[in-house]
């Protein structure tokens, strides 16, 4: 059996030193915005090479706040992918905005910053580049684009933890950036959490209100705001796994060039492409076949993971199907109908990597 992540091995190695944060904590019952969420928050700050980070309850919370943080609202069109989990669209819609879905590069599953320019128009307020499964997205060029047009940045962050483009960290670039902490990601904690980034002081200040009921001091409060606070035990979490980011993601990435060695070999599988401009963490491992079906299961039979990232996009999503009503984008709807995912975490040996290979070989090649 080889499950699609396996979080006990990580928890082992970190056990004493949790649970001794987590004892500490309850000793002092400092719960809620205590010093282990701002300890946590200085040190991510500063692996991710930005001025402010602000811990919240969520991914989605984070990209939420961003956006109110940004002022964007009703009449406004934020362009961004429909090949990502629908938080990305749910936050843009959360503050009455209009997402503006455009294809992606059916190698590297990002959004085509061609098309995003071409999609631009007198209501486009922002972007939101999702770096899906760990693959940034050309940051650089990006930023270019998003100056030229005076437009807000914010990059989803959710699955890129530790990936850099352009020798920056992703989430240093343009207005903010937004991460989840959800216990699968590559910086996980046990439950919810997440976390804004930003350069700008003024912005960091408004985040921290709007997170803590648009109050800065408490029982006065500046404006309405919301209940997103990163809980301190979460933050014990993240600050011991914190430590060990880099090896994590190099542990991610020698299981995903071990794969796509491999599937690069066997007929009808492309594996997933590095485009050179920065560094993937492969928080999914994620390649293209046309014996998916096969494929699942016989790696089922065998009792080892696999899934679909994404099967349906989000411009054919019954919540977005009346305003996306003939909407084409035909790399994304390809890449739906053949993606699949492979197990992949730092720990997974190259044993068990040979094991799900095997399984794979006999599938394709019978």
């Amino acid at each position: 059996m080889i499950p699609m992540v396996d979080l006990k091995g990580q928890y082992q190695t970190l056990k004493a030193e949790i649970e001794a944060g987590m004892a500490e904590a309850m000793e002092n019952t400092a719960f809620i915005l205590g010093p282990n969420v701002r300890a946590f928050e200085q040190e991510a700050a500063a692996y991710l090479g930005v001025k402010h980070a602000v811990g919240c309850a969520s991914g989605t919370d984070a990209l939420h706040l961003a956006l109110v943080a940004a002022g964007i609202g009703p009449g406004d069109e934020v362009i961004t992918t429909p090949f990502t989990f629908i938080a990305t669209a749910e936050a843009i819609k959360y503050v009455g905005a209009t997402p503006v879905f455009v294809d992606i590069d059916p190698a590297t599953y990002n959004i085509d910053l061609t098309l995003a320019a071409a999609a631009i128009t007198d209501k486009t307020r922002a972007i939101i580049p999702v770096h899906i499964f760990g693959q940034p997205v050309d940051m650089p060029n990006l930023m270019t684009l998003a100056n030229e047009h005076d437009l807000i940045v914010v990059e989803d962050c959710a699955q890129s933890f530790g990936a850099s483009v352009g020798g920056r960290m992703t989430s240093s670039y343009g207005f903010a950036g937004a991460h989840s902490f959800f216990p699968s990601k590559n910086l996980g904690c046990y439950g919810d959490g997440g976390m804004i980034t930003t350069n700008d002081d003024q912005v960091a200040k408004h985040l921290q209100v709007l997170r803590n009921h648009g109050s800065w001091e408490r029982y006065y409060h500046s404006e309405i705001g919301f209940n997103s606070r990163l809980d301190e035990l979460q933050a014990i979490i993240l600050r011991a796994k914190l430590k060990h980011i880099e090896e994590y993601n190099a542990g991610r990435r020698r299981v995903a060039h071990r794969y796509s060695t491999a599937l690069a070999e066997l007929p009808g599988c492309i594996p997933p492409a590095e485009d050179g401009v920065g560094v993937h963490v492969y928080h999914q491992y994620c390649f293209r076949t046309d014996k998916r079906d096969a494929i699942m299961a016989a790696l089922q039979a065998e009792k080892i993971g696999c899934a679909i990232y994404y099967p349906v996009p989000l411009h054919q999503q019954e919540v977005f199907k009346a305003e996306c009503a003939g909407l084409s984008l035909p790399h994304t709807e390809a890449v739906a109908a053949d993606i699949m995912a492979l197990p992949i975490f730092p720990e997974m040996t190259d044993a068990q990597v040979d094991e799900v290979l095997a399984v794979i070989r006999k599938a394709v090649l019978g």
